[in-house]
């Protein structure tokens, strides 16, 4: 099943460049997928053309099988996907972590109660528990990190979509992002420049520049490998 599909977008920027130029791209049920690029080639904002934040001038979008072209469309998919945002000061703006995590599921319907039990089961999760009850702007970069990934994981999404995620991560908390993380099993879309982390995290790569997408040449076998059927036994 295909899960995220860009046919041909077009994105440009007031100043002329192009951040999508005729954009091809395909996210599977079974795939794992990195981006790299030079800063400013226009990754983040290919993670925002997929969330419907910003909307292409060309192309068609097609999240889960349907096409997406208004924000009634992308409202109806977008909590299944799972974006971390690059700057975790974006995603936390309650008074205290766990009321930060806890936004999420309480407006998708669950009571106080409910919300609270499975958010705390999240920071468990990430072992974080601890810093519930801690005022957001006051931890550490590291510790905001890791609190952000929380309020995206608690949603339970079907696709996780990663910006950045370990800048600001000692050694310790940049092997436990990537332990769970793998621990999901989900398809995902990482955005970094950090190559240990890639490697980590997905099986195919792709490089962003002027507009276009490039698949790695290390990535085209794996591709290949997923798209060739069973033989019958």
């Amino acid at each position: 099943m295909t899960l995220i599909e860009l046919n041909n977008v077009v994105y440009k920027r007031p100043n002329g460049t192009y951040c999508a130029d005729r954009l091809n791209f395909r996210l599977d049920v079974s795939q794992k997928v990195s981006i790299t690029g030079s800063n400013g080639s226009g990754k983040s904002t290919l993670l925002q053309l997929i969330l419907g934040l910003l909307q292409p001038t060309e192309g068609e979008i097609k999240l889960f099988g349907q096409v997406c072209s208004k924000e009634a469309d992308f409202a109806a998919v977008r909590t299944r996907l799972g974006l971390v945002f690059q700057d975790p000061d974006d995603q936390l703006f309650c008074p205290t972590v766990l009321e930060d995590v806890c936004f999420g599921p309480i407006n998708q319907g669950p009571s106080q109660l409910e919300a609270e039990k499975l958010s705390l089961q999240t920071l468990r999760r990430l072992g974080i528990e601890h810093l519930a009850n801690e005022v957001s702007y006051r931890l550490s970069g590291g510790q905001k990190r890791l609190a952000a990934l929380a309020t995206v994981l608690v949603m339970k999404p079907d696709v996780l979509l990663l910006d950045e995620p370990t800048n600001g991560l000692d050694d310790k908390n940049y092997q436990l992002l990537i332990d769970v993380i793998n621990s999901l099993s989900m398809p995902l879309v990482l955005i970094s420049h950090d190559e240990q982390l890639r490697d980590a995290l997905t099986n195919i790569e792709y490089r962003l520049e002027n507009g276009k997408l490039t698949l790695v040449p290390s990535s085209a076998d794996e591709l290949m490998a997923q798209d060739e059927p069973e033989s019958a036994s």
